[in-house]
């Protein structure tokens, strides 16, 4: 006797396109946008959003308010980005260090100004020397003075 024949197995559905949503009915799926994606951002808008409402500053935030909202921290943020890598260069690095952030902000007259109470660890302070402390240009060496031995 032989082995008790199984059933044919059922057969397999042909794979469906990843637009098209089962039962042949209704608009295809879209795959989702970031609101970033949307607004052309790289900041997150979703996140922003997410701490404006944690933030209890108002009872209800609008749409536009987080997108604004990023779309300015982005443009501050390359703002100082790129007068930072411009210090780096000046000082011949690859890389942004504190120091450069600190030279970039001084340096630009309104990023000083919107970060007057701002203070950048490991930032340093603007190179800098009273006119007062600096030897006159006319002096020469006296002999004989009480500092000399």
């Amino acid at each position: 006797q032989s082995a008790p024949r199984l059933p044919n197995p059922p057969p397999v559905p042909p794979a469906m396109p990843k637009n098209v949503t089962p039962g042949g009915r209704g608009a295809a799926k879209k795959k989702a946008t970031s609101r970033s994606a949307k607004a052309g951002l790289q900041f997150p808008v979703g996140r922003v959003h997410r701490h404006l409402k944690l933030g209890r500053y108002s009872e209800r935030i609008g749409a536009g308010a987080p997108v604004y909202m990023a779309a300015v921290l982005e443009y501050l943020a390359a703002e100082v980005l790129e007068l930072a890598g411009n210090a780096a260069r000046d000082n011949k690095k690859s890389r942004i260090i504190p120091r450069h952030v600190t030279l970039a902000v001084r340096n630009d007259e309104e990023l000083n100004k919107l970060l007057a109470g701002v203070t950048v660890a490991q930032g340093g302070v603007l190179p800098n020397i009273h006119s007062v402390l600096l030897p006159k240009k006319g002096a020469k060496k006296a002999s004989g003075s009480s500092q000399e031995y």
